[in-house]
C-alpha cells in the first residue's frame, strides 16, 4: 500500500471483484495489531464454527504487531486453515480495516477484532437472517462487553423477541450506536457502495452503521452470539484514556448531521450529544475508582465541560471534583506523616 493519510478524511473506494477472483459466501477478516496475547481466542471461537474453506475465508491483517510472531501464531492455531496477511508498514487501524474488505472475497464480510470473540451459533443465526430477508444490507446480533479475563461487565442488547428489521434505524443509530463491530456482518456490496471507514480513530464505526442504514436495511437478531472486549491497550481505552474520544465524536456528529432528515437533524443530533455525555460521565467515574488517577479523570472533565453541560453532568462532574480532592489531601496527609521531624 502506497504512504497514505492514516486517517483518511473521506470514504476509502472498495472496489468490486474481478471475476476471475474465486468467490466464497463468507469472509471472516481479523484486524490484528499488538494483540496476541487474546489473538487465539478469536481465531479459536470462529474456527468452532469453521464452514469449510469452500464457503468461508479466514484471514489475519496483522498491521506490523510487534508483541508477537503473529505469523508463527496463526499458523500454529489455524493449522493451515486460516490466513495470514502482514501490512508492509503500520498503517493504522482504518487502513488495516480498509485492507481487510478489499481482501475479502465472500458475499458477507464479518471485521473480527483480534481481541474479540464470538459465540457458538454466530454464523449460522446471521446466515439465517439474511436468507430470510435477502434485502437486508447488513445483520447485527446482541453482543455484550468482557473484561481482558473473559469476564462479563456489561450486556448490550434491544428488548425485542425476534429478528426483524430495524425500524426508523436511520434515527435509531444516530442517536444510540446500538452496534459494535464484532456483532456485524455486512454483505460486500454494501462497502462497494458506501467506502470503508474513515474521519476518526474512534467512533468511526458508528458513523458507518448510520450511512449503511441510509442506504439499506439493517436486521437485529436479538440472540448474544458477540463478546467485545475492552482492555487497556485497545484503540477504546486508549481515546478515553486521552481524552480524544470527544474530538472524535464532535467530528461523527458533523458528518451524521446531514445523513439525517433537515426537520430531525438538530433534535437527533442533540439527543446523541446528551446519551453520549451521560454515558461518558459513567465511564470516568468507573475510570477513577479502577485506576485511581488525577490527570486522565481530569481530562474527561474538561472534555465534558466542552461537549455537553447540564444539571446531571454538573453533578456528576461535582462529585469527580469531591474525589480528587479528598484523594490528594489523603496524598498531602501521608507526605506529611512521612516527612522527617528536622526540628
Amino acid at each position: 500500500m502506497e504512504t497514505q493519510e492514516r486517517i483518511p478524511q473521506t470514504p476509502p473506494i472498495i472496489a468490486p471483484l474481478g471475476i476471475d477472483v474465486p468467490r466464497v459466501l463468507w469472509s471472516v477478516m481479523i484486524p490484528a495489531y499488538n494483540c496476541s496475547k487474546y489473538l487465539t481466542e478469536t481465531i479459536n471461537s470462529v474456527l468452532l464454527q469453521d464452514l469449510g474453506a469452500d464457503i468461508m475465508q479466514i484471514e489475519v491483517i496483522d498491521d506490523c504487531s510487534t508483541d508477537d510472531d503473529v505469523q508463527r501464531l496463526v499458523e500454529t492455531v489455524g493449522k493451515g486453515r486460516v490466513s495470514y496477511y502482514r501490512q508492509k508498514e503500520n498503517v493504522g487501524s482504518l487502513r488495516n480495516f480498509e485492507t481487510c474488505i478489499n481482501r475479502a472475497r465472500g458475499k458477507y464480510i464479518h471485521l473480527l477484532h483480534g481481541d474479540d470473540r464470538v459465540l457458538p451459533g454466530y454464523y449460522a443465526g446471521i446466515q439465517n437472517e439474511f436468507d430470510l430477508l435477502p434485502e437486508a444490507g447488513a445483520v447485527y446480533s446482541a453482543w455484550r462487553t468482557i473484561d481482558e479475563h473473559g469476564n462479563i461487565v456489561a450486556e448490550r442488547a434491544e428488548p425485542v423477541k425476534d429478528a426483524a428489521i430495524l425500524e426508523q434505524s436511520l434515527l435509531k443509530l444516530a442517536r444510540l450506536n446500538l452496534i459494535q463491530y464484532v456483532s456485524i456482518t455486512v454483505k460486500r456490496e454494501v462497502y462497494e457502495k458506501v467506502g470503508s471507514f474513515y474521519a476518526a480513530r474512534y467512533g468511526e464505526d458508528w458513523l458507518m452503521w448510520v450511512t449503511i442504514s441510509k442506504h439499506f436495511p439493517i436486521v437485529f437478531l436479538p440472540k448474544t452470539f458477540a463478546e467485545y472486549r475492552l482492555h487497556k491497550t485497545s484503540i477504546s481505552s486508549d481515546s478515553l484514556l486521552s481524552g480524544e474520544h470527544f474530538v472524535d465524536i464532535k467530528k461523527i456528529f458533523s458528518l451524521t448531521k446531514p445523513l439525517l432528515p433537515p426537520d430531525r437533524q438538530k433534535e437527533v443530533i442533540l439527543y446523541a450529544r446528551k446519551d453520549y455525555a451521560y454515558y461518558s460521565l459513567q465511564l470516568t467515574s468507573d475510570l477513577w475508582h479502577s485506576i485511581k488517577k488525577t490527570k486522565p479523570v481530569l481530562r474527561q472533565i474538561t472534555g465534558l465541560l466542552n461537549f455537553y453541560v447540564d444539571a446531571h453532568i454538573l453533578k456528576g462532574i461535582g462529585h469527580l471534583l469531591s474525589w480528587l480532592a479528598k484523594d490528594e489531601l489523603r496524598k498531602l496527609i501521608l507526605f506529611k506523616k512521612e516527612e522527617p521531624d528536622n526540628s
